[in-house]
């Protein structure tokens, strides 16, 4: 037990790397796939099976362990774990022999990234990707960490991959009964954990927990910067945009000022993030849109990957807080988001793609950084003039001590005050050089684009395009919320009719998840409301009613993640918080007041009463952890005032 619990403490941290599969000699069972992070393993020398029965049955029928490594595409780790330790010949030769190797990419199937990474937390009190679990050949996971070195020595302090395999396989021959019995214990610690997270309490709600949302986002709201989860003892926390307590904030202020107040705690927080955000380099101000998150607690520094979920998302905040202050800013940054979605992460069918790398060339955000020199070398020095100070290129390096990350030292409506100059005259010298610099950096080896269309984050960015479409009252983006809509609800399907979640290759695949019924609804909801065209409410209803049949929690209310006849994991979990990602609980009732107040149908209305009282419990004790079903505790009762 103690060289299993050793193992248990040794993990972490990544760096990323592109395979050129037609150099490679080898070819595994990852070679049918669809998703592009799969096929990137597809001929790394490690046999790679993808998840499913055939990979079991033969770790059954050999009695062998199971490796599972689960990952994504813009997961610099991961790339890393790749290059270091599935490329090695001799860490293979180990793998093939003695596993059976089964790779995940977490984005296909986020029910087992899910379950697998509890075990991880569970295990280690910590997580992260790429995720390397060790499996009993029946699928119970029994130790494992993230990301590990080839070889004792490359990473000071941590025992290389090589030693961990052998050393785990010595366990299983000699010791089978160490295996099995920790194999119970860690299942059993799985299930209690995501049937923990399924509330069962009812507890009334009240206005109060409206307040406590926002008195709870104060807190832990940084007041310079803006961003959430601050804490002064540990100043340096990565920060993420987290668009659903942005949602809450924009919801409040509107609230607020129909009721003849100013909402100005909640409208400074919310116009702060946004404009250290526009301010900062987790916005690209050559190509547009967001990365996903920031290192620093400036916004400055960006792990470079972008991800589909977080534009569209970010598309209707911005959007909306532009009709609501009518801040040029925020246009801008919407209108450069937009185009950058539809020039570089649509399809031609009109789905639109799920990431960008961080990674080019081995390196994160060499595709985005530049030296000092390389600007000049591009610019007149006119040009350079007008640019430089501008972006931040007359300051030191602010990236790996050589190289820029471009962001703007203060908003270019101020710049052009500070010249006296109209902000028009100011854009009019600025987007030619930025567009310059743009064709420069598009020819450069360019990060991985990972072209899985999922019917989630499609969802969300139609809600992005319909917003923006309605809010800045331009036809083109509703336009492209519609082609999207119609391509997802048309080809993503089964036999039956049911939704899909993935689709690349000309090839819908999977059982949708909860948050692809919920975020696909949502975006079809917005269309409703930008065109006023029946046809996207009818799709809406009736994804709704294969979503209540096949997702709804008969005995507690609420939805699961995963539907009544989707592949049986460890445990059928529920989640009713909001992440980066809204939580599919809070949107589905939103979809569903939706769904009332334009049907006036009241089994929509009991449905969504019924969501949240799924998730009082948490409410009333963790008042932020679920911001957009706060927001319909809030419908709730305007509606039952006038009742």
């Amino acid at each position: 037990m103690r060289i299993l619990h050793f193992l248990i403490l040794i993990l972490f941290s990544l760096v990323s790397v592109q395979v050129d599969a037609q150099q490679k000699k080898h070819s595994n069972h990852l070679v049918n796939e669809t998703s592009p992070y799969l096929l990137t393993h597809a001929h790394n020398p490690v046999d790679w099976y993808p998840w499913g029965e055939e990979a079991f049955a033969k770790a059954k029928k050999e009695n062998k362990m199971i490796f599972l490594s689960v990952g994504y595409s813009s997961c610099h780790w991961c790339h890393v774990m790749e290059r270091e330790s599935f490329e090695d010949e001799e860490i293979a030769d180990y793998l093939n022999e003695h596993y059976i190797c089964v790779k995940v990419d977490r984005e296909e199937r986020p029910d087992v990234d899910q379950v697998y990474m509890t075990a991880v937390q569970a295990l280690t009190q910590r997580g992260g990707w790429p995720m390397s679990v060790f499996l009993h050949p029946d699928g119970r996971p029994f130790t494992g960490g993230s990301y590990f070195p080839a070889r004792d020595g490359d990473r000071e302090g941590l025992p290389g991959f090589l030693t961990i395999i052998k050393r785990l396989e010595k366990i299983w021959t000699d010791q089978p009964e160490l295996v099995e019995q920790q194999a119970d214990q860690v299942t059993r610690a799985v299930k209690s954990e995501l049937e923990a997270r399924i509330p069962r309490s009812l507890v009334p709600l009240t206005t109060e927990v409206l307040g406590k949302t926002t008195e709870t986002l104060s807190d832990e709201f940084d007041k310079q910067w803006g961003g959430f989860g601050y804490s002064i003892a540990n100043p340096n926390v990565p920060k993420f945009p987290t668009p659903g307590n942005l949602e809450f904030l924009l919801y409040r202020v509107l609230e607020l000022r129909a009721q003849g107040e100013a909402g100005e705690t909640e409208l400074e927080m919310l116009t702060t993030q946004l404009d250290q955000m526009a301010l900062g380099g987790i916005r690209d101000h050559l190509g547009g849109g967001f990365h996903r998150y920031s290192v620093d607690r400036f916004w400055h520094i960006p792990h470079f990957e972008k991800m589909l979920y977080d534009n569209g998302q970010l598309a209707s905040i911005y959007s909306a807080t532009y009709k609501l202050t009518k801040n040029i800013e925020y246009k801008q940054v919407t209108e450069e988001l937009l185009q950058f979605v539809l020039r570089e992460m649509t399809d031609e069918s009109g789905g639109f793609y799920s990431a960008l790398d961080a990674d080019s060339e081995g390196e994160e955000g060499k595709f985005y950084r530049w030296s000092r020199d390389e600007i000049k070398a591009e610019l007149t020095a006119q040009e350079y003039r007008d640019f430089a100070d501008i972006y931040g290129v007359t300051d030191d390096p602010n990236f790996e001590e050589h190289f820029y990350t471009l962001l703007l030292k203060s908003s270019l409506s101020q710049t052009a005050r500070d010249q006296a100059i109209d902000r028009k005259e100011l854009e009019s010298k600025l987007q030619p050089i930025r567009d310059k610099l743009l064709s420069v950096r598009g020819k450069r080896i360019r990060p991985l684009l990972d072209t899985k269309i999922l019917a989630s984050w499609n969802g969300l960015m139609i809600r992005g395009f319909a917003d923006a479409g309605r809010y800045l009252e331009n036809d083109e983006y509703t336009a492209a919320a519609a082609k999207a809509a119609e391509f997802v609800v048309e080809q993503m399907r089964d036999e039956q009719g049911h939704l899909l979640h993935s689709y690349n290759k000309g090839q819908a695949r999977f059982n949708a998840y909860l948050a692809d019924y919920a975020y696909l609804i949502e975006g079809l909801n917005a269309l409703h409301q930008a065109t006023g065209d029946e046809k996207w409410l009818k799709h809406s209803e009736a994804l709704m009613k294969q979503q209540l049949e096949r997702f709804w929690d008969r005995s507690g209310g609420g939805f699961f993640f995963t539907a009544s006849d989707h592949e049986r994991l460890i445990a059928r979990a529920k989640n009713p918080v909001d992440s980066v990602r809204p939580s599919g609980n809070s949107v589905s009732a939103q979809n569903l007041f939706y769904l009332y107040q334009v049907t006036k149908d009241e089994n929509y209305l009991d449905y969504a009463r019924k969501t949240l009282d799924s998730v009082s419990g948490i409410m009333s004790s963790s008042p932020s952890a679920s911001p957009r079903m706060a927001i319909l505790l809030n419908e709730l009762l305007k509606l039952d005032e006038k009742k």
